[in-house]
């Protein structure tokens, strides 16, 4: 196995430098002229220049490159365009409000929907399955801002259970008071598809020759369900957590935004919407190494899921 993982780590290398590449040309090439975009509409040329000069644009794009990568290698993308206050504090003040409400509720919807997928196919065919499906069906055709609003207005306005908004410095206060109303909402939001979708996996596993011969030794339906299937199911459900867990650390713009917390996510819509390259530069340079890492971590887990997985 550590071969297996020192090569991938080998392999990473030339995927994130050319990631790192696409990341730079297209921010030099088509991006806009960042000094002009700073310098404002009125400016004057010798502005723009100056603007030009002090960010080192007007360097030749190889020696920008350079620049670029050293960044990288250091962990030091400067200072942000907007309100000058140095990246890596922007990354360390912002995240821990992110995890605060994304961390729940990626545990609430992956230890919530399993169980229910389960019972659902469970009991698959009968009324309790349609039920489902079809609940699941109407809370994925209503938008995440419908969830918000109502959310806000009955439980925040109405019953008064909530706080609409609001943050603060400390962690469990945040946690106990300002987080539960958006975890709550996007948990219910996130646990229909994930609903549906794990059930699928159930069923497709239920279908295969392994589960007829237990049923044919005897085997209880229940001990079937999570002795074997469960464990063979638990692969597709953790390439589909390894896509979600990058997320996580980006947060969910939507509920920053909407609920006054402020996070990653809010500070990432805030930076594209201001064209602030140097964050957007850092996030999609991190999303990228944390995607890659997620990947080899989970390829590693599917070894202990099911000892029959061979690593190459």
């Amino acid at each position: 196995m550590l071969s297996y993982v020192i090569r991938r780590i080998w392999q990473m290398v030339p995927t994130l430098a050319g990631v790192i590449l696409l990341i730079f040309f297209l921010f030099k090439f088509f991006g806009g002229d960042p000094a002009e975009i700073l310098a404002g509409q009125v400016a004057t040329q010798e502005q723009i220049e100056s603007i030009r000069r002090q960010l080192g644009l007007d360097q030749p794009w190889w020696v920008q490159l350079g620049i670029f990568l050293k960044q990288i290698l250091s962990f030091d993308f400067g200072k942000s365009w907007m309100t000058n206050e140095q990246v890596s504090h922007i990354f360390a003040s912002r995240l821990p409000a992110s995890l605060t409400v994304m961390v729940p509720i990626l545990v609430l919807e992956v230890c919530l929907a399993i169980p229910l997928a389960m019972a659902v196919a469970y009991y698959r065919g009968t009324l309790i399955d349609r039920t489902v499906v079809i609940v699941c069906v109407l809370a994925m055709s209503i938008s995440f801002l419908v969830y918000i609003i109502v959310g806000q207005y009955l439980f925040a306005f109405r019953l008064g259970w909530f706080p609409v908004q609001g943050w603060s410095d400390s962690f469990w206060k945040n946690l106990t008071t300002y987080a539960p109303l958006p975890i709550i909402l996007a948990t219910m939001v996130s646990l229909a598809p994930q609903t549906r979708l794990y059930r699928t996996f159930f069923l497709d596993e239920i279908g295969h020759d392994y589960v007829r011969t237990a049923r044919a030794k005897g085997l209880d339906e229940k001990r079937i369900m999570f002795t074997h299937v469960l464990r063979n199911a638990l692969i597709p459900i953790l390439t589909y957590v390894a896509l979600l867990l990058p997320g996580i650390f980006a947060g969910a713009f939507l509920i920053e935004i909407f609920f006054s917390i402020p996070g990653l996510g809010r500070e990432i819509y805030l930076a594209v919407n201001r064209s602030d390259y140097p964050v957007i530069q850092a996030v999609t340079v991190y999303l990228a190494a944390l995607t890659m890492i997620v990947n080899l971590v989970t390829d590693v887990l599917y070894k202990f899921v099911d000892p029959r997985v061979v690593l190459r």
